[in-house]
This record gives structure tokens, C-alpha cells and sequence, in this order.
């Protein structure tokens, strides 16, 4: 009888670009203060890439050291697939393809996804299906930004929230399942798609805000409680909850409606504000170096985003 093969996420990494922006450097340009981004969002910083920086060069750093951290050679990589909402190019090329070929990954599949801020979840989605189908057995995921690119700085309503980083997972296969992917929550609703986006005739970032908090906190909390109850378990099972980093106050209301104890709950937000699909792999990276996280880990991921999308995921951290 054959070993059942599971996916398991075999290292994190991150990378961010060296100019830190604070709330008072928009002080100089909007009618804002770093009091009023405080209070409504929880950002105290971000990261924004410079000129000659792009998505995929941010992607690529965070990759290269996936790989390392997972101790595989260029060749032990079988696709790349990569989540964007700012790409180097307007359709194409992708920028996995742009990534594979910097890192010397050839003639593998490489392509990105477009689903916002939940992108990394749809990418764990993708990843466990192709290991689980015994098709590929090392997929390299990768959220990359430059969410500066495509944000209006005349817009205090949107500009303030967003920060430029990047954050990358290696998945591959594994016969224990307390080493899996356990789970993976996906899905979309296009009835909102007006709310969140990022229009042609602007290539500028626009978003109803007050209309995204109220369904970010009621989707995102509705999702968890599914994906929990389907697994049979609570939120007293899970070591760390990691949600997507927009804004402290939707981090809270999940983290109540929930109940889970607010030391297990990662917040990277005030740091690098929101950074789309970059956020989760940056966050859970943050605990890596941190020395908190630790192998056989459960992580409870959750995430929000334009589309609407939004997802969640159960796994236990296999890295080394």
C-alpha cells in the first residue's frame, strides 16, 4: 500500500526594502497626522522600494533565501508560482517568470496569480494541490509588492495603509500529516469587486474603506470558525494566529470574535503596514527569526482582499 504524500511547508523568508517611511513624512505632503493613521489603522511605518527596485527583484530576494532556509539546490525547484497585485509588467511577462530566471530556475513552470491581499492563501491552495497529485514534489510560493507603484499620493484614505516587501514559502511533499498543509479555505465574491481595485484608466489603487472593514471582519471571522470547525478544532489548538496585516482594528475584532488569546496573535502591521501578498509570509517570517517559531507549530493564516477574495489555512510549521 502506498504512503499517503501530503504538502508541507519546508521554510519562510522575507525581504524588505531599506527606506522606512513614518507617519510624519506624510505629514509634509497631506492633511493627515501620525495621531489620526495610528488610531484608525495601528501603522506606525512602511517600507517603500526605491526606483531601480521592482515586485519581482523584491520577490526574487525573498526566494533565494527560501530555498537555502529549505535546503534545496536551484534544481530541486519543480514551479514557481508567484501572488501580485503590482507586477513589473502591465500583462506580461509574469513576474515568476522574471523570478525563475534570476534565481536560474529553467524550463519549469513559473506564472502568477492575481488575488489581491489573499493571494498567499490561493498560493498554499495551488501548491497542496499539485504535491498532494504527486505531480511536483518542491514548489517555490512568493508574495511579492510594490504596492507604491500603484498608489495614489494624493489619496490619504489609501496611501498611508500600504507598504513595498515581499515574502516566500518552499512547499514539498511529506508522508505526516503532523508536518502538513492540514487545510485550505478559498473563495471570492465579484459582487463587491467596485469596492477595492485598481482601475485602468487611473493604474492607481481605489477603495471604499468603511465598506472593506465592515465585510473584512465579518468575512474573515466566518471563514476561520469554518475552517476550525471543519478540522475539529478550536482556537485554543492553534500556536500562532496570522492574519493578514491591513489594519489593527479588523485584527482585533477577528481576533474577539474568535477568542483566541491575544499573545498568540502576530501583528507585523505597525511595522510594514499592509503588503498585500507579501503580508502573511512577512509576518510568519517575522516570528521565524524571532526564535518563537518552532517546528510542529499549528498556524491559523486568514486573509482579505480585493476581488473580494478572501481564504484561510491550517498548517503545522515543518522548517528547519
Amino acid at each position: 500500500m502506498k504512503e499517503k504524500v501530503y504538502a508541507s511547508i519546508k521554510s519562510i523568508a522575507s525581504y524588505v526594502p531599506k527606506n522606512c517611511v513614518s507617519n510624519t513624512d506624510f505629514e509634509k505632503t497631506l492633511d493627515t497626522s501620525d495621531e489620526w493613521i495610528v488610531r484608525r489603522t495601528g501603522i506606525k511605518t512602511r517600507y517603500f522600494a526605491s526606483d531601480n527596485e521592482t515586485s519581482s527583484s523584491l520577490g526574487y530576494e525573498s526566494a533565494k533565501l527560501a530555498i537555502e532556509r529549505a535546503n534545496l539546490n536551484i534544481d530541486d525547484i519543480d514551479m514557481l508560482i508567484c501572488a501580485t497585485l503590482s507586477p513589473d509588467y502591465l500583462t506580461m511577462p509574469s513576474n515568476a517568470v522574471i523570478i525563475s530566471h534570476k534565481l536560474g530556475i529553467h524550463n519549469k513552470p513559473a506564472f502568477d496569480i492575481s488575488s489581491a491581499c489573499s493571494g498567499f492563501i490561493y498560493l498554499l491552495s495551488l501548491a497542496k494541490a499539485y504535491i498532494e497529485s504527486k505531480m511536483y514534489k518542491n514548489i517555490l510560493i512568493v508574495g511579492a509588492e510594490k504596492a507604491s507603484s500603484v498608489l495614489d499620493f494624493s489619496d490619504r484614505g489609501t496611501c498611508v495603509l500600504f507598504g513595498d516587501g515581499a515574502g516566500a514559502a518552499v512547499i514539498s511533499q511529506t508522508n505526516d500529516k503532523n508536518k502538513s498543509i492540514l487545510d485550505v479555505n478559498i473563495s471570492a465574491n465579484g459582487k463587491y469587486s467596485e469596492l477595492l481595485g485598481t482601475p485602468r484608466t487611473t493604474n492607481k489603487l481605489q477603495m471604499k474603506g468603511n465598506e472593506i472593514f465592515k465585510l473584512a471582519i465579518k468575512t474573515l471571522a466566518s471563514d476561520v470558525g469554518e475552517i476550525l470547525s471543519k478540522n475539529n478544532l478550536s482556537s485554543k489548538d492553534i500556536s500562532f494566529f496570522i492574519p493578514h496585516q491591513a489594519n489593527l482594528r479588523i485584527i482585533n475584532a477577528v481576533g474577539e470574535i474568535i477568542d483566541i488569546e491575544p499573545s498568540k496573535i502576530v501583528l507585523t502591521v505597525q511595522k510594514y503596514g499592509n503588503t498585500s501578498a507579501a503580508s502573511i509570509p512577512m509576518a510568519i517570517d517575522e516570528i521565524y527569526n524571532d526564535k518563537r517559531l518552532k517546528n510542529g507549530d499549528l498556524l491559523l493564516l486568514d486573509a482579505f482582499g480585493g476581488g473580494l477574495t478572501w481564504g484561510s489555512s491550517l498548517l503545522y510549521f515543518n522548517g528547519n
